[in-house]
């Protein structure tokens, strides 16, 4: 049971952090800003994330 929460929940992570670096392309930012988003969430998902969910660019 453990194995298949586990995957359910780390499914559900990468969903959303796909989620973000759509809305961070789709955003109105620069090009290197935008850039520097998509690195951050692949690079750092969770404090990424966290960061863009803050930060990030709204439009």
């Amino acid at each position: 049971m453990g194995i298949e929460v586990g995957g359910l929940l780390g499914l559900i992570w990468l969903i959303i952090v796909i989620w973000a670096i759509v809305k961070v392309a789709k955003s109105s930012a620069s090009g290197l800003a935008k850039l520097l988003w998509i690195l951050a969430l692949l690079f750092f998902p969770l404090v990424g994330l966290i960061a863009w969910f803050l930060l990030g660019p709204k439009g």
